[in-house]
C-alpha cells in the first residue's frame, strides 16, 4: 500500500461532484500542431473569460466559441476530448505553445462523468461541466511531485474512505482543481462555491479508477505526475473540456 494509505480515514473527504460532510467534492510525444489535425490518443466560478485578441492557431477540435474563452496570454491548454456526450470515455491532451504554433506534449486515455457532459452542471448530475476553466490550485494525499502550482499536502482531507471500493482509494493522490464555481487561490477541497452549491463544484483532476467519475476527469497516475510538474502558473494554463462536438462548435 502506498503512503498515507494506513493512515486513510472514514472521515469526510472531497469527491467529484458530492459534498461528503464538510467538504465538498469530488507516452509523452512531442509534434508541432497543424490547424485541422486531430489529437491521437496515447502516452468566481473560476470560468475563464473571453480572450481579447484571438490567437494565431487553434489547437485541433477546438472551434471558435470555446476558442475565443481562452484568455489572453495562455500558454498551456489540457484539452479533454470527451467520446460523446453521453459517454464516460476521453482522452486528455496536453498542448503548449511554442512560437505562434501549439505542439502536443502529452496525450492519455482519460475519463470523464459516468453520465457524460453537460453545458448546464449542478450537484450530483454524475456529468462534467463543458467548457474553458483555470487551472490553478493542486494538492492530494502524497507529497508535491514537484510542481509550480501551489500544492497543498493532506493525509486526512485528500484519503478516500475505507468503505470505498479499493480501486479508488488511491483516487486523489494527486489532484489538480479546475477553476469550476470555486474560489480561486484555494486548497482544492475549499468547499466555498461562488454560483450556490446547486451548481456543483469540486471538479478535479486526478487519478484514473478505470471508469467513469463524479464529474471529475481522470487519468493515469503518470499523467498527473507530468501535469503537475509542467504545468506553470506563468504561462496562464487552462482546461478546455467537453465532448467532441460542444468543442468543436
Amino acid at each position: 500500500m502506498r503512503k498515507g494509505g494506513a493512515r486513510r480515514a472514514t472521515a469526510a473527504v472531497a469527491a467529484c461532484g458530492f459534498l461528503l460532510t464538510a467538504l465538498a467534492a469530488c507516452g509523452d510525444t512531442r509534434a508541432e500542431v497543424r490547424h485541422g489535425e486531430l489529437p491521437r490518443p496515447g502516452g468566481p466560478s473560476g470560468t475563464a473569460r473571453p480572450s481579447p485578441t484571438a490567437k494565431p492557431v487553434h489547437v485541433p477540435g477546438v472551434g471558435d466559441r470555446m476558442w475565443q474563452r481562452i484568455p489572453a496570454g495562455t500558454r498551456q491548454i489540457v484539452t479533454v476530448y470527451g467520446d460523446g456526450e453521453d459517454s464516460p470515455d476521453s482522452t486528455l491532451v496536453l498542448y503548449e505553445k511554442r512560437g505562434a504554433t501549439w505542439q502536443r506534449t502529452g496525450s492519455w486515455p482519460a475519463h470523464n462523468g459516468k453520465r457524460g457532459w453537460t453545458t448546464d452542471h449542478h450537484e450530483s448530475d454524475e456529468r462534467t461541466p463543458v467548457g474553458v476553466f483555470t487551472l490553478s490550485d493542486a494538492g492530494g494525499l502524497l507529497d508535491d511531485p514537484g510542481t509550480r502550482l501551489p500544492y497543498t499536502q493532506d493525509e486526512d482531507a485528500f484519503a478516500s474512505p475505507y468503505y470505498w471500493d479499493e480501486a479508488h482509494w488511491h483516487d486523489f493522490d494527486y489532484v489538480i482543481a479546475v477553476d469550476y464555481n470555486r474560489l480561486r487561490g484555494t486548497r482544492p477541497d475549499d468547499p466555498r462555491r461562488p454560483l450556490g452549491q446547486t451548481k456543483g463544484g469540486g471538479i478535479w483532476l486526478h487519478l484514473d479508477h478505470g471508469d467513469g467519475t463524479l464529474g471529475c476527469v481522470s487519468v493515469p497516475e503518470t499523467a498527473m505526475e507530468f501535469l503537475l510538474r509542467t504545468l506553470n502558473p506563468k504561462d496562464k494554463p487552462v482546461v478546455v473540456m467537453g465532448d467532441k462536438a460542444h468543442l468543436r462548435a
